[in-house]
């Protein structure tokens, strides 16, 4: 079997996407590994692993139709698998404040610098359009504590930026 692609798809969001996606690949003989699948703004994208027998140009031919019926971009890259080799995330920043431009550079330069491997981050906008919030909740792996991640995250909650650092509790097994 050939190495992995990363697959992605953005669109305008509507039911069936992954559906007609995951269906078109499997009739095509294609292995799925993990997978990303997101409604953001009025858009949903897909970011998958997919690997099969045929040449990453049977992949795109095989979801030609699908992709031109639904208004879906695509693209493709070859890329390592890597899959069961990462990191287990430690830790959950989760941050609330008034919409401003810089807020994710700001939180992600700080956990950086102290070492924090951001594995997942996904955010939202809320409120209305006069008073925006927003959400940002991050999973990653860092060896500093809990406490020196607050700390170092301090500045933030001064400029009244809510920040809640916690432990993330798996159940494996």
């Amino acid at each position: 079997m050939s190495d992995w692609n990363m697959l992605t798809l953005v669109g305008a969001d509507r039911p069936g996407i992954v559906a007609r996606v995951t269906r078109a690949l499997y009739e095509v003989g294609c292995h799925l590994g993990e997978a990303s699948m997101i409604r953001l703004g009025g858009n949903f994208t897909i970011m998958l692993m997919v690997r099969g027998e045929g040449s990453g140009r049977e992949i795109l031919d095989a979801l030609a139709p699908v992709a031109g019926e639904l208004g879906l971009r695509v693209h493709l890259d070859q890329v390592h698998g890597g899959l069961h080799q990462h990191l287990v995330p430690n830790f959950q920043v989760r941050v609330t404040g008034a919409d401003r431009a810089g807020i994710v550079a700001e939180v992600t330069w700080i956990l950086t610098n102290h070492g924090f491997n951001i594995l997942e981050l996904e955010s939202d906008v809320a409120g209305d359009q006069e008073r925006p919030i927003y959400i940002m909740n991050i999973q990653g792996f860092c060896a500093e504590t809990l406490e020196t991640l607050e700390s170092a995250l301090s500045p933030l909650v001064e400029q009244g930026v809510s920040v809640d650092v916690s432990p993330v509790d798996l159940l494996i097994g």
